[in-house]
């Protein structure tokens, strides 16, 4: 019997993260307004001034997402100037996964500080919006006259261990792309990390 509940709570996380497709290339990507590590609320309107955003779905505890930490401050580092900000949001349900509560993304956020937000998703809400599942996961978006447009979903690169030389930098190749006013030659590539972590529904 343990066993048949195990499987059945398992089938139903399974299920609700599958319901959610993931934006593609072309979509409208939605605003949010979730509150950063600061205790502040932080939407695409917070950055009047951007040309688009570097929107990533990063946790605390992914080794994945550990490994692309320093790629994702160095994006931000490098891009935000540009016009293009890094926005990252925790997917993560805190009682599915117990290190990725507020207060430890508070203090991951201080001891590697981050200059970018870094965002909790209440009750999953845009995650499932975006149809993020994995951790990181990426959406660049431009700001354009018909709106936040999405341009790019997936890997930051193709390299998910950190262990090559040479890379191929999926998201830098997209905005230098879009700065010369042209359509980026890949919009899609596969996000390799861990699952967003879900409450079992029964």
């Amino acid at each position: 019997m343990k066993k048949y509940i195990s499987l059945v709570l398992f089938l139903s996380a399974f299920i609700a993260q599958a319901q959610a497709p993931t934006l593609k290339a072309g979509q409208t990507a939605p605003d949010f307004k979730l509150k950063n590590v600061d205790n502040k609320e932080v939407s695409f309107a917070s950055y009047p001034d951007a040309k688009g955003f570097i929107v990533v779905f990063t946790c605390n505890t992914c080794p994945y997402a550990k490994a692309y930490e320093q790629r994702i401050i160095d994006l931000d580092k490098k891009f935000k100037p540009q016009g293009y900000p890094v926005i990252a949001i925790n997917p993560n349900d805190p009682e599915a996964s117990k290190a990725d509560t507020f207060d430890k993304m508070q203090e991951l956020a201080k001891e590697k500080k981050y200059a970018f937000p870094y965002l909790f998703d209440k009750g999953q809400v845009v995650t499932d919006q975006y149809g993020a599942k994995h951790t990181p996961h990426l959406f660049l978006v431009s700001k354009t006259s018909k709106g936040n447009i999405v341009e790019y979903t997936g890997a930051i690169d193709n390299d998910p261990e950190g262990t090559k030389e040479e890379k191929t930098k999926y998201v830098e190749d997209v905005i230098a792309s879009l700065k010369n006013n042209q359509k980026p030659t890949i919009t899609e590539t596969k996000e390799i990390g861990c699952t967003v972590k879900r409450k079992a529904k029964v």
